[in-house]
């Protein structure tokens, strides 16, 4: 104990951490408008003026995490990962929403404000203590440039006092770090749920893409190799029968292309199911091409800035195909409505009929279940509308990135 007293002020450690204080001062100092803005903006948000203040300042404060990391890393040793970006959303009322509901912002927020005034304390408390220390403990040595005391003698009584504010300094330094170095737990650092959170949401993200091009592979296999045998065997069996005279043999022949041609079709059902080919031009022209097909009218209205991942595309083909069939089958309606259209981070379908409605999520059944088993597998939702008498309106929901 009382050799680490004594160590301490000659320590590595002292000094790393001490210049982490004067750096980390500097690093502080432009964040203080910002502070103050936002503080401003807190006050004032009740009012038309505090609310963009406080907004921009958010937004400043998000950016401080890996601001402030480059000290930390440097001299303390210090790491973590930048934030996961901001949901963007459409519209000004969704960007500003999103923006004061960031956590993120908020703890960093929290921490600009805290930061400047204990680095300030850091390096007043401990390079006073520090600076005073030296000079009291070597005051006999210049004590005649100034004379505090009347005599050489009397300025003996100042060196245990430098002494202590020496041995003093190092762990006003380390509380003080120390104190900080909660703080960027408690504020900068993600939590290790959120961050085990983000790691399997990404590593979840990256099994969907991998199975989607499974698929995708196994559907042009079966499509340009399996099937094309088949129709290969097709044509060899039917040149048998057209060489054969015997009538058993014939009749054994067609039975083998009657079995080639449900296997085919079974073939094609499979493919189908595991990539719609009608996807291969896009979404939106497979939706179209799927409303026109359906015995009741459909109005289609589509709004999609890109294409969605295959795990997405194929999710909302299938729905889209499923509700509509629903609506010939069921509803008795005379006409339909399908939107799909991207909001903010989510893509919306939107499939609605004139129907009898009535329609419910029955639990033994695999219809409307399984489309919400579907959107729910890939973080999406899906409502229903359906009061007797009608109308129907089914609401599907998913990321617009898998």
């Amino acid at each position: 104990m009382i050799r680490s007293l004594l160590r301490a002020p000659i320590e590595a450690r002292t000094w790393q951490e001490f210049r982490y204080v004067l750096v980390g001062l500097c690093f502080a100092l432009p964040v203080v408008p910002v502070a103050v803005v936002g503080i401003a903006g807190v006050i004032y948000s009740l009012v038309t003026i505090g609310l963009p203040l406080l907004v921009g300042a958010l937004l400043v404060f998000r950016h401080t995490v890996r601001w402030f990391r480059l000290p930390a890393r440097w001299l303390l040793g210090l790491d973590w990962p930048s934030p996961a970006p901001r949901p963007t959303s459409g519209g000004v009322v969704r960007f500003v929403e999103s923006v004061l509901r960031d956590g993120t912002a908020w703890r960093a927020f929290a921490y600009g404000i805290v930061k400047f005034p204990l680095m300030f304390a850091a390096t007043y408390l401990g390079g006073s203590a520090a600076l005073v220390g030296v000079l009291a403990t070597t005051y006999p040595a210049w004590w005649f440039l100034v004379p505090l005391d009347r005599t050489w003698a009397g300025t003996w009584w100042f060196v245990p006092q430098g002494v202590a504010l020496v041995l003093v300094f190092p762990w006003v330094i380390r509380l003080l770090v120390g104190l900080d170095r909660l703080l960027i737990r408690a504020l900068l650092e993600p939590h290790p749920d959120a961050t085990r959170i983000a790691a399997l949401e990404a590593s979840r993200a990256a099994l969907r893409a991998d199975s989607a091009a499974v698929l995708r592979r196994v559907e042009r296999n079966l499509h340009d190799g399996t099937q094309a045998r088949l129709v290969g065997l097709g044509v060899t069996l039917s040149r048998i029968e057209a060489r054969v005279d015997d009538g058993a043999v014939r009749s054994m022949v067609a039975d083998a292309q009657d079995a080639v041609v449900d296997a085919l079709t079974e073939l094609r059902d499979i493919v189908r199911g595991l990539h719609p080919p009608a996807l291969d031009d896009g979404l939106p022209v497979a939706i179209e091409t799927l409303a026109g097909r359906g015995a009741v009218p459909v109005d289609v209205h589509i709004d999609l800035t890109g294409q969605p991942p295959d795990a997405i595309a194929s999710a909302l083909y299938f729905t889209a195909g499923e509700l509509l069939t629903n609506v010939s089958r069921h509803a008795g309606a005379t006409r339909a409505r399908l939107d799909l259209r991207e909001e903010g981070e989510v893509v919306r379908l939107v499939v609605a009929d004139d129907g009898r409605g009535g329609a419910r999520l029955d639990p033994h059944g695999s219809g409307l279940v399984g489309l919400r088993r579907r959107a729910v597998a890939l973080d999406g939702t899906l409502d229903i509308d359906s009061p007797t008498g009608g109308p129907t309106t089914v609401t599907v929901t998913l990321p617009k990135e898998a």
